[in-house]
């Protein structure tokens, strides 16, 4: 008669909280290990390993797979073995009590390689030979609760450490998180030890910057401006996907498409690439990162237009979105109707003027700049002011050494133009070139494969490959074919004409604000209305007045002047000449209106003066 002992059947559970740890801290293989010394020691049988990898500590378990693998009588489990109660679970001792139980209604006990979990029962009324389900209870089950609860307190510490550091340095200016589009993580040393910046990517980085460029001009629209992106080879981050079960496993990859126009509005819109990081970590703060932006926070503000915008006051930035703070509009600072109140001073006390429309006796009303709240009084009629300011400005005139600076100026910004041009060439001919290496490389590995399945991948590779070779290669035809003509003498006799008629830019202007801003820009110093009236104040020292009493040319202002108004009247003068010349699109017979520096750059033009 055989009276040798069945041999008990029994899964294991390995668990890991990500691929991380168990790279580098208690991997899968050292756990399998343990549990099988553990079985054959005890002359167990373990049919089937279990490997999870993900946190223990959700409300949906990750053993809970193996638990149903267990409930399954045809599998015939006696036993469920673990190395210890935290790879177990880390949910607590209620989370801990429902997985055990599940095993234990279907004869599935659950024990640790330590001992911590008990492996016999005791019935309080053995003595009298009866028993009931609450005179039976394991004398471990107050240790293995503690030990759920210690190792949910543990999982507490170790978040409470690694994600409040994470927050700390998130607020200081540092990332650590994946890299967005268009960056990669570079570790280096810090102040604060080693820390993590961002470092623009060498391809990526410059479809990003691109999408700022071209949306900041204004001539393209925005699907234009996502199809001329993807033209230059934009291909969304290829990443791996892997079994939810066995994270071990890749079954697919994602990624690798073209880009869309929701997706360059996310860009659009990120202030990281400017440089300002901004999340829940921060509590919906701003913060100024320690690496530079791929673009500048002038240039973040002009692609969004007003939707959003980045305003920094030395090492504090702010991101307004949509509505404005109550200090920019409250009381209508800006009003349409009084555009010079805060350009033209009091000649009494040099203070701005207010503006409002007094009612008279039969209810019409008087609009007037005036300052009668200061100790003295002083009024005149909007019409008379604005009456003062045309003559004036029509009795200005440029220096003829601020003429040739602006001409210059212009065939600058053209020829940076043209090199722009040339580096999206460059960027497609790399793009080739890396597509090229690649379907070379996937048919060398062809050669030596025998799988059916690994050769119609790499085909597939192939072919796709090549499709976008030939693409890039029809587009780089395309450019060539529609090379711009441009006549730089009818754009330089364009400006040469604004210039002598200075009164188109500054009077002409349709938006009231505008126009008042603009004639802020030629004074060094703000005007009185009695500097004026008179023909006296302090101009830009490219500016003067053309005649005096005595009919010869009187030029304003100190030499040199400030850097500040040129800049600003050269982007007058540019933005003055974006409605003068007609620019049209041959191919499509559309209208684009510009210079030529504001053209599009991929089709023939011709401009009409």
């Amino acid at each position: 008669m055989n009276t040798e002992p069945v041999q008990q059947q029994a899964v294991a559970a390995i668990r890991i909280s990500s691929l991380k740890q168990g790279l580098q801290g208690d991997s899968p293989e050292a756990q399998k290990e343990q549990i099988e010394r553990f079985a054959l020691n005890r002359g167990i049988k373990v049919k089937k390993f279990f490997i999870f990898m993900e946190s223990a500590s959700k409300e949906e378990q990750p053993v809970q797979e193996a638990i149903d693998y267990c409930k399954n009588p045809k599998n015939g489990i006696q036993l469920f073995i673990i190395k210890s109660i935290d790879r177990f679970t880390r949910g607590g001792s209620y989370l801990y009590d429902h997985l055990k139980m599940q095993l234990e209604k279907h004869d599935v006990r659950l024990i640790d390689i330590y001992g911590i979990i008990g492996n016999q029962d005791v019935n309080t009324l053995e003595h009298l030979g009866i028993s009931y389900n609450w005179s039976v209870y394991s004398p471990t089950k107050k240790s293995e609760i503690l030990e759920a609860e210690r190792a949910k307190d543990e999982m507490r510490d170790i978040m409470t450490r690694m994600i409040g550091a994470e927050i700390r340095y998130v607020r200081m200016g540092y990332r650590v998180r994946q890299a967005p589009f268009g960056y990669v993580n570079e570790k280096v040393e810090t102040p604060h030890g080693k820390r993590v910046i961002l470092k623009p990517h060498p391809e990526e980085s410059l479809w990003i910057k691109k999408m700022f460029e071209l949306r900041s001009r204004g001539t393209l629209s925005d699907q234009e401006i996502v199809d001329q992106i993807n033209e230059m080879g934009y291909r969304t981050r290829k990443r791996y996907v892997r079994n939810p079960n066995d994270r071990t496993k890749v079954v697919g990859e994602r990624g690798g498409k073209p880009l869309q126009i929701k997706q360059y509005w996310r860009f659009i819109q990120n202030p990281i690439y400017a440089g300002a990081n901004i999340e829940k970590w921060t509590q919906g703060e701003v913060v100024k990162s320690k690496f530079d932006g791929l673009i500048s926070i002038e240039m973040y503000n002009l692609a969004n237009r007003g939707k959003f915008t980045l305003v920094q006051n030395g090492e504090e930035i702010k991101l307004w979105k949509k509505q404005l703070p109550e200090w920019q509009t409250k009381k209508l600072i800006n009003n349409p109707k009084f555009p010079y109140k805060r350009v033209i001073m009091c000649p009494h006390c040099n203070k701005p003027l207010f503006g409002s429309a007094s009612r008279g006796h039969l209810g019409k009303y008087y609009p007037a700049y005036h300052c009668n709240k200061r100790g003295h009084y002083f009024r005149v009629t909007s019409k008379e002011l604005e009456e003062t300011v045309e003559s004036f400005v029509k009795n200005l005139n440029f220096t003829q050494e601020y003429i040739d600076s602006l001409k210059e100026y212009v065939v600058t910004q053209w020829k940076e133009r043209v090199e722009s041009k040339q580096e999206d060439e460059s960027i497609i001919d790399s793009k080739i070139k890396a597509l090229k290496a690649s379907a070379q490389a996937a048919a060398d590995k062809i050669k030596y494969l025998s799988s059916e399945v690994a050769i119609k991948y790499l085909e597939a590779d192939l072919v796709k490959a090549e499709c976008e070779v030939q693409e890039l290669e029809e587009e780089k035809i395309r450019r060539k074919k529609t090379q711009n003509t441009i006549n730089m003498e009818a754009v330089m006799k364009r400006i040469g004409y604004f210039l002598e008629h200075l009164e188109e830019l500054l009077i002409d202007t349709a938006n009231p604000l505008k126009r008042a801003a603009f004639f802020g820009l030629i004074f060094d110093e703000m005007p009185t209305y009695a500097d004026l009236s008179s023909g006296t104040p302090k101009l830009a020292p490219y500016l003067a007045l053309k005649r005096d009493l005595g009919g010869n040319l009187v030029p304003f202002g100190e030499s040199g002047g400030t850097r500040t108004h040129d800049t600003k009247l050269k982007r007058l003068l540019l933005y003055r000449l974006s409605y003068g010349p007609v620019v049209k699109t041959i191919s499509d017979n559309r209208l684009y209106f510009g210079p030529c520096l504001f053209a599009r750059q991929k089709e023939e033009l011709i401009i009409h003066s």
